[in-house]
């Protein structure tokens, strides 16, 4: 499995009243550790779109924890469960800057090609990037 780490510090805006992380922006704080994910095998979504491939987001599973505040770092930690076929499964997690897990999820990410907005297997480059964190059983 390949696991990938990204920092976030919280900012004011993503906060309610209470000074408490609004629940609709942990979606934003996977998002951004997918995004480190591609980043780090060397396949970045801008680089998969110019290729004609799409992500779109199938479902987003999330529990939550204990609230994270304005002024906390936040380490999200994302994990491609298996080598992927037609979809990606993301385990998701974050924690705070004690170490306190604030959420965790699961995200299901389709492929699809662009021009036809159809679901397509994952490609072959794609599954070259990651073939040594999933060896063939």
């Amino acid at each position: 499995m390949y696991t990938s780490e990204i920092k976030l510090d919280v900012r004011y805006y993503e906060c309610d009243q209470m000074g408490i992380v609004h629940h609709s922006n942990y979606v934003r704080f996977f998002e951004c550790g997918r995004n480190q994910m591609m980043k780090e095998l060397g396949i970045p979504i801008e680089k998969m779109e110019e290729e004609n491939i799409m992500f779109p987001v199938v479902s987003v599973d999330i529990h939550f924890k204990l609230p994270s505040r304005m002024g906390d770092t936040l380490r999200v930690v994302t994990t491609l469960k298996k080598k992927p076929q037609a979809k990606l499964y993301f385990d998701q997690k974050v924690y705070n800057q004690k170490d306190e897990l604030i959420c965790y999820g699961e995200v299901i990410v389709g492929f699809i090609s662009a021009d036809r907005r159809m679901p397509v297997r994952a490609p072959q480059n794609f599954l070259d990037k990651i073939a040594a964190y999933y060896p063939e059983d």
